[in-house]
């Protein structure tokens, strides 16, 4: 963050890549509707912190809701949100584009439109954003 965002050599992007079925796609309604509240990545780390594998309940809506109350979000708010279906199409966009783009799994990244798959070292990262950097 320190060397490349805040310079202006690197801008983040989130995309919702919710490839293991409905839990996977609440989950990912529901940190949008977090985000809607200025707390996505407070959400997102508790979904972190309690995921138990596959659609096995850990992301019902009881537990996402109560994730919510956790992250201190506005409760009614956050459900309404989650029901509101609005956050629904922009997950599946996100899918989508990804799948489109040929990302399989999780984590990914790309730079400059280059892949980048799996968790990898700060200097695979490093070479790679300095590499495209200098090409542009």
């Amino acid at each position: 963050m320190q060397r490349y965002v805040n310079d202006g050599t690197l801008r983040l992007e989130w995309r919702d890549f919710p490839y293991l079925g409905q839990e996977s796609r609440r989950a990912a309604v529901a940190a949008r509707a977090a985000q809607e509240q200025g707390k996505f990545w407070e959400y997102h780390d508790i979904l972190f912190e309690n995921q138990k594998g596959e659609n096995n309940g850990a992301f019902s809506d009881e537990n996402l809701v109560a994730f919510a109350e956790e992250a201190g979000l506005d409760v009614e708010r956050f459900e309404a949100a989650l029901e509101s279906g609005e956050y629904e199409e922009v997950v599946e966009k996100d899918f989508r584009e990804a799948q489109d783009a040929g990302i399989q799994g999780t984590p990914s990244f790309t730079i400059n439109g280059q892949p980048l798959v799996g968790a990898q070292p700060v200097e695979t990262f490093a070479r790679a954003i300095e590499a495209e950097a200098g090409s542009g």
